[in-house]
């Protein structure tokens, strides 16, 4: 029997992606493996939102391409991101991959795969590799199938792609597309059947997650297709826990908030990218919001779900970026006190504004505000979960500790890693537990069970 191997960079709606070939090949009778050495297909889903993730990519298969000596049938093959912006370029620069696969193509991937396979029984493999970045109508219909493994706890559900925002530093609109969104009722359906196969907890996922159906569905009652979406999950029966990610702060407005509020299985948590806290940059990122407009999102979540999670995206060393405005960055991380952050050098990416603007700064550099900004951020980090000692909390377990097989881990509802002492037996429950300390960015629990 065929085996496949597929290895994933970047967000979760790459691995969602990932997940939908892989059913692909499963129905086509393929064994899924994690050794590459044993793989009879080889798949890269690649990610160009910083080209330190195009360089492993790229790197890892310049190493892959070895095993071709060993065996000549394998098929090599880059899906995704970097895919889609780079094409047929890819094939020119390594003659041993196969298929380059865009984007909006991941439902043909497969069929590729038998069809190159097919050709080199037949000794023509050559004739047969593929690029195929085409845009595809509806293609956001085509992420909905799930690999499923025992007892599993959470899934992601893919509810729109693409982008419309162009923010002066991103690729993604140009490799994900615009915004096409999900009908209600079919998503629904497809976490309805999660749902009877055992998962607890949905993450909802978009390129902006708010900004799901804005064009194809209208405002009802004041409430945006986002918040439509939220309500018509919600009453989906074994789903205990709903989430989403990433929103924008653009259009973060009451009715999201109320819905966070006001439905008790969405999460209090949400991850909201702020990117600078100098509201120069923000302009020259194309951020379309101002820093005392994010301020005032973050101030209501608070004020009205107390307790909630915020945590958030930081980019430096922006083009044109000052020590001031940096700083400027430091102070509203200390103000704010994120849950979490994620803080990113800027990378420039061809055809995007940033990439040529002035004042692009040395590795050096931003390297060093990287490390200044996680500092502060750590540092409130460190106190949110050290507020959490001594309380309890409700996780969802979601399996074993990857760092101690002794231990199992779930999450809390503002989605804080939990690890406490416990078997395969608490996989998929939901359970309460005492949280004795903080273990660096993590949580030590002791279960309230016999």
């Amino acid at each position: 029997m065929p085996t496949v191997y597929i290895r994933t960079y970047g967000c979760q709606m790459n691995e969602r992606d990932s997940e939908q070939v892989a059913r692909q090949f499963q129905e086509r009778g393929y064994d899924l493996t994690q050794d590459e050495s044993q793989a009879d297909v080889i798949l890269l889903n690649t990610c160009s939102v910083r080209d330190q993730a195009e360089q492993k990519a790229l790197g890892n298969m310049n190493r892959l391409r070895k095993l071709k000596r060993d065996k000549p049938d394998l098929v090599l093959g880059f899906m995704g991101c970097m895919a889609q912006s780079r094409g047929s370029e890819l094939l020119d620069r390594l003659p041993d991959v196969d298929l380059v696969i865009g984007t909006q193509r991941f439902h043909h991937v497969a069929d590729y795969v038998e069809n190159i396979r097919s050709a080199e029984a037949g000794g023509n493999r050559s004739q047969k590799r593929v690029a195929d970045i085409a845009e595809e109508e509806k293609s956001q219909n085509t992420i909905r199938d799930h690999v499923m493994t025992s007892q599993q706890a959470t899934a992601f559900v893919s509810i729109m792609q693409g982008c419309n925002m162009h923010c002066a530093f991103c690729i993604v609109p140009s490799t994900r597309g615009t915004e096409r969104s999900r009908p209600i009722p079919d998503i629904v359906s497809e976490i309805r059947t999660l749902a009877q196969q055992g998962v607890k907890e949905i993450t909802l996922l978009g390129q902006i997650v708010n900004f799901y159906g804005r064009h194809e569905f209208p405002v009802v009652n004041g409430k945006s297709p986002f918040v439509q979406l939220l309500e018509a999950v919600h009453p989906v029966e074994g789903i205990e826990r709903i989430r989403f990610t990433s929103p924008h702060p653009a259009g973060f407005r009451e009715d999201l908030i109320e819905a966070v509020a006001g439905l008790p299985k969405v999460c209090e948590h949400v991850h909201l990218p702020l990117q600078s806290g100098s509201g120069r940059v923000l302009k020259a990122m194309h951020r379309t919001y101002t820093v005392e407009k994010y301020r005032k999102i973050v101030q209501r979540l608070r004020e009205r779900i107390p307790g909630i999670a915020v945590s958030t995206d930081l980019i430096v060393g922006f083009p044109g970026e000052t020590e001031a405005e940096f700083q400027e960055t430091l102070d509203i991380a200390r103000e704010l006190g994120f849950d979490q952050a994620f803080v990113f050098r800027y990378s420039p990416r061809r055809d995007t504004p940033a990439a040529v603007m002035a004042g692009q700064h040395t590795e050096k550099e931003k390297k060093r505000r990287n490390q200044e900004l996680l500092a502060v951020v750590n540092d409130g980090v460190k106190r949110k979960l050290d507020e959490d000692v001594g309380t309890e909390r409700e996780i969802l377990v979601e399996g074993p500790s990857k760092t101690n097989d002794q231990r199992s881990m779930g999450r809390t509802r503002q989605n804080r890693i939990v690890v406490f002492p416990g078997n395969q037996r608490h996989r998929g429950q939901l359970m309460r537990v005492k949280i004795e300390r903080r273990l660096g960015f993590s949580l030590l629990g002791a279960p309230d069970i016999p």
